[in-house]
């Protein structure tokens, strides 16, 4: 008996070892990316302390990995330029998984799934329910985001783009735009946290799946990253850091 449980604390210190020693740009650190100025997701709290879902999720991935956790901040524009030119080890930052990214980046499995919706100003009457709604009008998203994507593919839509979702909220709020267009689940937070004076209208598609982004080439790292995933589903992690923000569990369509 004493025999079986040195082989299992082999095991699990080999296990755990082989976590630790996922290759990253700095040995014993994963240098994280993410916007900061995205709420729920990634943003400063009134103590200007970097909260959200995903540096929770990006917490106890790194915890599971035995790494330290460094997150590197950037503009929503240059996050997967930077990725590829190794100023990061990953990027977790509601990273939809695309067949074009996939075309050039490492995704892990799906931590979460949400939908696009139409953001619109909670006094006005306009309440577009599809894309087409929106025609001939002034739309905010954020640059190089999947949802510019999108909207442009609809066509005939004024697309105003813009660094991240505070500066285009604000001015969706202060009239200067007609709609916006992001996460299902950031309009939800928005509106019940921050009382920003808008609303959402239409939820448009089926639900899309993110994921954490590493480079192509780290197929180790990628492994050893949904290996985590898995775990800290399997031990309850994921889902009390899914109900603290959203109150539903996000890791399913």
């Amino acid at each position: 008996m004493r025999h079986l449980t040195l082989l299992t604390a082999l095991a699990l210190t080999a296990g755990l070892s082989a976590q630790a020693a996922a290759p990253t740009l700095t040995p014993g650190v994963l240098k994280i990316a993410m916007e900061g100025t995205y709420p729920p997701f990634t943003f400063k709290d009134a103590q200007g302390q970097l909260t959200g879902f995903d540096v929770d999720i990006a917490r106890a991935v790194a915890a599971k990995l035995g790494l330290r956790p460094e997150f590197v901040l950037t503009e929503w524009s240059g996050i997967l330029a930077g990725l590829q030119a190794n100023k990061y080890d990953v990027i977790v930052n509601q990273v939809g998984i695309t067949p074009e990214r996939q075309k050039s980046i490492g995704f892990s499995q799906p931590y979460a799934y949400s939908r696009p919706q139409i953001i619109v100003r909670k006094s006005g009457n306009f309440s577009p329910k599809t894309l087409a709604d929106l025609k001939g009008k002034r739309v905010g998203v954020g640059l190089g985001s999947n949802f510019e994507k999108q909207l442009r593919d609809a066509g005939g839509i004024n697309v105003v783009t813009y660094p991240g979702a505070p500066e285009y909220l604000a001015d969706l709020a202060a009239g200067r735009l007609d709609a916006a267009y992001n996460d299902r689940l950031l309009v939800g937070y928005l509106i019940t946290k921050d009382r920003l004076p808008i609303r959402g209208a239409g939820v448009i598609g089926q639900p899309e799946p993110v994921g954490i982004a590493f480079k192509k080439t780290n197929a180790a790292l990628g492994n050893a990253i949904n290996r985590a995933l898995l775990q800290i589903k399997a031990d309850g992690t994921y889902a009390k850091i899914s109900r603290k923000w959203f109150g539903e569990d996000v890791s399913k369509p």
